[in-house]
């Protein structure tokens, strides 16, 4: 939070320096500044919203790319390696043009904006997802698995009770990480039409013809945002933790 007031501080005092600048636009203490405010504040709903559905679904898809990976069987491996590969060398940008124009023409369905913006993310952070929860697994003792033989579980029962806790806690540092780089990149969905921050910053801008005061404001509510998702992770984390040390 300090970082937040020392930006807003800056900003304040850099607005006082030329009387070329307009920040009149996002005053709070105008009816203009205020309706600005809320028009920009608008798009926050959209963003986390996309953010937390692709998130959820790029876990998922990751860890069933994952296991494959782990497998003995080398075309089980060459999946998972192909399909890293191949997804995490396409720019998320291209991923979200291409999933919004070019999927529904070659699956012959309709996509909203929304949902073409969450499949595109999603699919982009699936491949780092991936590889995080193979790195995760594989650093849990082997002899793990030897005690869950020895109580007769089976490979699922083995990952659900034992392992993915486990590795989930070692983890977790990197999906929160995750979770910020994908409330970023919701961002580029502004694209194809999506009314979310950025999108409400670019339509404001081309009204009032202030970038320079109402990109600083979007920059302010990312940064706000993302503090609070960093507190909440480090928040877990220390929660997990102090379990792991009960139990």
């Amino acid at each position: 939070m300090n970082k937040l007031i020392l930006v807003v501080v800056a900003v304040l005092l850099l607005g006082g320096c030329s009387d070329d600048w307009g920040w009149y636009v996002v005053d709070p203490t105008t009816k203009q500044g205020i309706t600005n405010l809320k028009f920009l504040a608008s798009g926050l709903y959209y963003t986390v919203l996309l953010s937390v559905t692709a998130i959820v679904i790029s876990v998922i898809t990751g860890l069933l790319v994952a296991l494959p990976g782990l497998s003995s069987n080398r075309y089980l491996r060459g999946f998972n390696r192909v399909y890293v590969e191949v997804v995490r060398a396409v720019p998320i940008l291209v991923m979200i043009l291409w999933v919004y124009y070019g999927l529904p023409q070659l699956l012959g369905l309709s996509m909203t904006v929304f949902w073409a913006g969450v499949i595109a993310l999603a699919l982009s952070d699936s491949a780092f997802e991936a590889e995080i929860f193979r790195a995760g697994i594989q650093s849990i003792d082997k002899g793990q698995y030897e005690a869950s033989h020895t109580i007769a579980l089976n490979y699922v029962d083995t990952m659900r009770f034992i392992i993915l806790p486990q590795a989930i806690r070692r983890i977790l540092p990197a999906l929160g990480n995750q979770l910020v780089y994908m409330l970023k990149m919701s961002s580029l969905v502004s694209v194809i039409g999506m009314q979310e921050l950025t999108r409400k910053a670019n339509e404001l801008v081309v009204t009032e013809y202030r970038p320079l005061e109402i990109y600083t404001v979007l920059l302010l509510e990312y940064l706000v945002l993302i503090l609070i998702v960093s507190a909440g992770v480090r928040k877990l984390e220390r929660k997990l933790k102090t379990n792991q040390r009960e139990s």
